[in-house]
């Protein structure tokens, strides 16, 4: 499976932070918003990802990411010119996807959870179909909305936006979709605000019985980093967590040792030029860690 992170758009709500800066490279707490997405699809996984963005800051992603090999993966960049939708990614990817399966994840949502590395490894394995993930808010006309048949508990409508939710289910910004989902795409008319949305995507697969949507349940976090208010909310989970817990989360370097993709001698050259930093020393603690394991 390939992986796609969406990382485009004007971040306007966060103006004047985001004026000549992409959000997703604002920090959450310690380190850049773009890790936590990427994280994801590592524990997913997966191991060749397309960065999208505007054509400003492409650049800056490849300047902090590199090519991947840093951490044990390969990343590849393409240029989203204006914001014309999610489902627009599969129309930019369509050449990197080729005949894989694909997930796609927001580049500016985070998730947190005991469980998510089995969630997503779980919906990544998948042959067939689609599965995206639900999370319950107070504020679903915010989002897609998903509804549920309360007898059997299977998705039976989706709505981008609704004036008067079904539900309190909004669909989170992770995606995972056979390859399929380049057809489906590639087919969509634009709607109203002139974007390819991705409720019509999922959609097409509720339609066709294809589509499985996992509720992530009180033991997750799913935060939402769109305004000044919730990124110093995210900012702060992240903050909280890790200095309760001595752990970081989202530490793609210390996603890839866990997943053998570097060595801790990598970790620690990593961390070397990294600086007198605490992350940098978080580094160096992990790889010794690693090698007492």
């Amino acid at each position: 499976m390939k992986g796609i992170i969406l990382a485009g758009g004007s971040g306007s709500r966060l103006y004047p932070a985001t004026l000549a800066i992409s959000k997703q490279l604002l920090p959450v707490f310690d380190k850049p918003m773009i890790y936590y997405p990427l994280g994801v699809l590592m524990l997913a996984g997966i191991r060749d990802v397309l960065l999208i963005s505007t054509p400003a800051d492409t650049p800056r992603f490849e300047a902090l990411l590199g090519d991947g090999a840093e951490y044990g993966i390969k990343l590849s960049y393409a240029v989203q010119e204006e914001p014309r939708g999610l489902a627009e990614a599969f129309v930019i990817g369509r050449d990197f996807v080729g005949d894989s399966p694909v997930a796609l994840i927001l580049g500016d949502n985070i998730f947190y959870g005991a469980g998510l590395t089995e969630a997503v490894r779980h919906a990544a394995a998948l042959e067939q179909g689609a599965t995206v993930f639900a999370y319950m808010v107070d504020d679903p006309a915010r989002y897609g909305v998903v509804e549920f048949d309360p007898a059997t508990g299977t998705a039976i409508s989706i709505e981008e936006k609704p004036a008067e939710p079904k539900s309190s289910w909004a669909v989170t910004g992770l995606y995972f979709y056979d390859n399929d989902v380049l057809d489906i795409a590639a087919s969509l008319t634009p709607s109203v605000r002139g974007e390819l949305e991705i409720t019509d995507v999922n959609r097409a697969y509720l339609d066709r019985g294809d589509l499985r949507v996992s509720r992530l349940g009180r033991g997750f976090a799913w935060l939402d980093t769109g305004t000044h208010e919730s990124l110093h909310d995210a900012g702060s989970f992240v903050r909280t967590i890790e200095q309760r817990q001595g752990f970081k989360i989202m530490c793609l370097e210390e996603i890839a040792l866990e997943l053998r993709y570097v060595s801790p001698d990598h970790l620690r050259r990593r961390a070397d030029r990294l600086g007198q930093t605490d992350y940098a020393a978080y580094l160096r603690r992990r790889a010794d860690e690693h090698e007492l394991a």
